[in-house]
């Protein structure tokens, strides 16, 4: 018997599975961050960009195609689609997200961005690439649902943040969803590490006009900071966007996000473990959507394999 593994469209569930989980406890990682130790948003989000980054770069030295690394700027027509991926993709998806934690929680920058997967979905039907079935609505409100549930615990008061952090939150999710659209095309020429690497050194570069990556003052980076930053460059960012792009050669746009729902199901769990927070019915039938998200769409996939 085949191990689940084996098929290409469970390779991608497991990618993007692992993906948004590693987002989602370094969402957590970074509101720490931000309100235990001090750190600004705008100096974090460029350092973990470049970081990360090059990490990726280095690590695709070592493939086969090492040569994509350069390829990338040999024309107009490759260097331009990675250099808008990388600062209205890239660079705005990880800011927006961030400055929402900033001004808010992990919780509402999460609920929020998740809006992504509808907005996905709309575009799509829209431009007439996807037909709007009855099982992505039932996916769609699946994910809201379950997203909703386990961060607020069904109670609409705990979304009681501030301005900033419900626009930011909200321009996350179309970043997010340009993100996932927009990155399809250059999968198409290049691998995930280079499509990644590039976008996140071009995200960096560009947001250290913003705030330089050496103006921090160092008596805020005590051993306890670095371990964090250190997770969350190598977890929370380089893992987590490598494995969520690389699961697009496996499934499609809304199957990616709406599977992406693990994120929040993930800060969650880290709140419960980390922190001690109880863990209600709220946030169980939340997760109980989640997984039933799940399941939908690897029965769907599993009857078009066998058909």
């Amino acid at each position: 018997m085949k191990s689940i593994v084996s098929t290409p469209k469970s390779k991608g569930i497991l990618l993007v599975l692992t993906g948004a989980t590693c987002w989602g406890v370094g969402g957590t990682v970074a509101q720490n961050l931000f309100q235990m130790h001090h750190i600004d948003v705008n100096w974090y989000v460029t350092v973990r960009l470049l970081c990360a980054g090059i990490l990726l770069l280095l690590l695709q030295l070592f493939t086969p195609s090492r040569s994509q690394i350069l390829e990338v700027w040999k024309s107009k027509q490759t260097a331009l689609p990675f250099i808008i991926f990388g600062l209205v993709g890239m660079l705005a998806v990880q800011y927006t997200y961030m400055a929402s934690i900033d001004h808010g929680n992990a919780a509402v920058a999460t609920l929020l961005q998740y809006l992504s997967p509808v907005m996905i979905m709309l575009y799509m039907v829209l431009q007439k690439q996807s037909p709007l079935t009855a099982k992505l609505i039932i996916c769609a409100t699946l994910a809201l649902v379950g997203c909703f549930l386990l961060l607020t615990n069904g109670s609409l008061n705990q979304l009681s943040v501030s301005q900033p952090a419900v626009i930011w939150g909200l321009l996350s999710g179309v970043s997010a969803a340009f993100y996932t659209l927009y990155a399809v095309r250059l999968l198409n020429e290049f691998d995930s590490l280079v499509v990644v690497g590039w976008a996140m050194v071009i995200g960096g570069v560009g947001m250290s006009f913003v705030h330089a990556p050496w103006k921090i003052h160092l008596t805020l980076l005590t051993p306890e900071t670095y371990s964090y930053l250190l997770f969350s460059i190598l977890i929370g960012t380089l893992l987590a966007f490598w494995f969520y792009i690389a699961s697009l050669k496996y499934l499609t746009p809304q199957e990616t996000s709406l599977l992406g729902s693990a994120e929040p199901l993930a800060a969650v769990g880290t709140t419960v473990l980390w922190l001690n927070e109880p863990f209600g019915i709220y946030q169980w039938s939340g997760t109980g959507c989640i997984i039933l998200l799940i399941v939908i769409l690897q029965f769907k996939r599993s009857s078009s394999v066998s058909a």
